[in-house]
């Protein structure tokens, strides 16, 4: 089977869908109708909707090759960059002041401080309901103070874990929340 891009995919032994982005070698590297992109080999994946294309009948891997693929058990060497399933756009809550309130003028510092957390303590609550399994807060560098108040916060309930976000999307100024799912 030949794939072209712009070619619709399906990846046998998985449920996913896709647009073929490129072919290198054996390697087709597609991306997922969740907008991934992901690698697979040719072997892997299955054309949908086989446009009437006479290039496509014309261009054949042989029978040969085929076979021979089947019995060379390849490592499955693929590059996905989709994300494990706590990845999965997790909400994210920007605590800087701008975001909470239209003018902040008037408010101390403490004032402040005190709208993040509740706001924060908002948010954790009802993913703790809601069973949502990751959050992420962000809240900036600055002093590190909102920080601190937001770590302690994390730190009196039980079942959750946090950690510093991803560095590469978020810099220095984000914290991870994951909600364990098993109490109840």
């Amino acid at each position: 089977m030949m794939l072209n891009k712009g070619d619709k995919v399906s990846v046998l032994d998985e449920a996913i869908n896709g647009t073929v982005v490129s072919v290198k070698n054996k390697e087709v590297l597609i991306e997922t109708e969740d907008g991934f992109l992901m690698t697979f080999f040719v072997n892997e994946l299955l054309k949908m909707q086989d446009s009437s294309n006479l290039m496509n009948s014309i261009k054949r891997i042989n029978l040969e090759e085929i076979s021979k693929e089947k019995t060379e058990p390849k490592p499955r060497s693929f590059v996905k960059e989709k994300k494990d399933k706590r990845e999965i756009a997790a909400p994210e809550f920007d605590l800087h002041i701008e975001k909470l309130v239209p003018n902040k003028r008037g408010m101390s510092n403490y004032d402040i401080l005190t709208l993040q957390t509740e706001t924060a303590k908002r948010h954790i609550e009802f993913a703790i309901r809601n069973r949502i399994p990751k959050i992420v807060f962000i809240h900036g560098v600055g002093e590190g103070i909102l920080k601190a108040e937001l770590d302690f916060l994390l730190g009196r309930y039980d079942g959750i874990d946090f950690q510093d976000a991803n560095y590469q999307k978020y810099g220095l100024g984000a914290t991870e929340v994951y909600i364990k799912q098993n109490n109840k």
